[in-house]
């Protein structure tokens, strides 16, 4: 029995600082992600060649199952990576954390799907990403028993920028709805929802338990300038809402209630998976007993430690426990 069962793309993130001259030169939206195919890949990591990267496993929801596993949660996580070295390096992360990976997760075709994450000097991050094989994740890969006796389902609106991944999505809430495992669900980022909206509907079907979001996804997902109303739109959806609003904090929203939840103080130099982490202390402290606003308080005080380093995540499981410990509640 897992706390949380995780599904999401299997990628190794390569992050590189870059000028915004160099973002407008190539035509990417500054702040975005943007899906890429191989050649295009290819032509990003020559044009970088010359500065220094640095590489470790990614996609959002593996970070946020790294995360609730070091803040003392059980996980398992779902994904699809190439027989290759970037799978390798991937598989072993995951494992070396004590996080359980399908045993489908190895395909014998394809290769492993790779982000870069460019870094601007004001912090921001800017994705492309190659998906690889990790877009062919499929219900067929799902371990439904684990699934099944799990408590949450967390699931990365990332997956619907494919067909197959879709429909694990789907595959894998319709199993949670039938045996009360509770949906969580992250928007991930404002071009999911603005490009593939349908498919996003369909992994939300008639509603889950949580969503997580930022003030950019709400009211890109209620076409509004309001917050408030976006709010009201997603309450439809789930009744359980995280907004998250940069140094600001966040908001927590319950079916009766509507909490601000104030940030900590930060000197930001990356904000590559605040996001993710604030999703896993989210989980974390709710599944530890917290109420909404208190799991939003421990997130907010998460995110606000993992922009003042660079990356996805902290360097161990170990930083996550001792991240905890320094909470000051």
């Amino acid at each position: 029995m897992y706390d949380v069962f995780g599904l999401g793309n299997a990628l190794v993130d390569t992050e590189v600082a870059v000028e915004d001259s160099f973002l407008k030169q190539q035509q990417i939206t500054k702040g975005h992600m943007t899906l890429i195919d191989s050649k295009r890949m290819a032509e990003l990591a020559a044009a970088l060649s010359d500065q220094p990267m640095s590489q470790c496993s990614g996609g959002s929801a593996a970070n946020t199952i790294y995360a609730t596993q070091g803040f003392g949660l059980t996980t398992g996580y779902t994904c699809k990576v190439a027989q290759d070295e970037v799978g390798d390096f991937f598989i072993q992360d995951l494992s070396k954390a004590g996080i359980d990976v399908n045993a489908t997760a190895r395909s014998q075709q394809g290769r492993s799907g790779q982000c870069f994450i460019m870094v601007s000097a004001d912090a921001e991050r800017t994705m492309t990403t190659d998906l690889g094989i990790s877009s062919q994740l499929s219900p067929s890969d799902v371990p439904t028993d684990a699934l099944r006796n799990s408590k949450v389902y967390y699931v990365e609106g990332y997956l619907s920028s494919s067909e197959p991944s879709t429909e694990a999505a789907i595959f894998c809430r319709e199993v949670a709805e039938e045996h009360g495992v509770n949906v969580s669900v992250s928007l991930s980022d404002p071009s999911m929802v603005e490009f593939f909206r349908e498919p996003l509907e369909q992994i939300l079907g008639n509603g889950v338990g949580q969503i997580f979001c930022n003030e950019e996804e709400a009211l890109a997902w209620a076409k509004t300038d309001r917050l408030d109303i976006a709010i009201n739109h997603l309450r439809d959806i789930a009744p359980e809402i995280y907004i998250t609003l940069g140094k600001h904090g966040s908001v927590a929203v319950t079916s009766h209630a509507q909490h601000r939840a104030e940030g900590f103080s930060a000197q930001a130099i990356d904000t590559t998976g605040a996001g993710d982490i604030y999703a896993g202390g989210v989980l974390a402290a709710r599944l530890q007993g917290a109420e909404p606003v208190q799991a939003a308080r421990f997130a907010n005080f998460c995110a606000a430690h993992i922009v003042t380093l660079k990356g996805a995540r902290l360097g161990n499981i170990a930083a996550y426990q001792q991240l905890q410990k320094s909470f000051p509640g």
